[in-house]
C-alpha cells in the first residue's frame, strides 16, 4: 500500500475529485486551505490581498498497482495549466488498522 498526498491549487478541486472517481479511488481525505509556494517557480497561495488563492489537498492509501497510474493522471492535468499546478507525493504505508 502508499499513500499519496496531492496537493492543488483549489481551482482543481472538481478535476481532481473527478480523477479519483475515475480511476476508482473511493477513499480519501481532503484538506482545505492549505497555504504553501511551490519549490521550483509556483506563486504563493497565502489567502491574502498580496496572494489571495489557496491550495487544497487530498491525502489517499492506494494499492500500488494504482500509483503509476495516478501519478500519470496527476501529470497531465498539471501539464494541461502549469499557472495553476499540481503536485503529488508518494510514501510506503507499513501498516493500517
Amino acid at each position: 500500500m502508499k499513500s499519496v498526498f496531492i496537493v492543488f491549487n483549489q481551482a482543481n478541486t472538481s478535476r481532481v475529485e473527478f480523477m479519483l472517481d475515475e480511476l476508482g479511488v473511493r477513499g480519501f481525505t481532503f484538506f482545505e486551505q492549505i497555504q504553501g509556494r511551490g519549490s521550483v517557480d509556483g506563486e504563493p497561495r497565502r489567502g491574502t490581498h498580496t496572494w489571495p488563492e489557496m491550495n487544497s489537498a487530498v491525502m489517499t492509501v492506494v494499492e500500488d498497482s494504482k500509483v503509476d497510474i495516478l501519478l500519470d493522471n496527476v501529470k497531465k492535468l498539471d501539464i494541461s495549466n502549469k499557472e495553476v499546478g499540481v503536485k503529488a507525493f508518494v510514501w510506503n504505508i507499513e501498516q493500517m488498522v
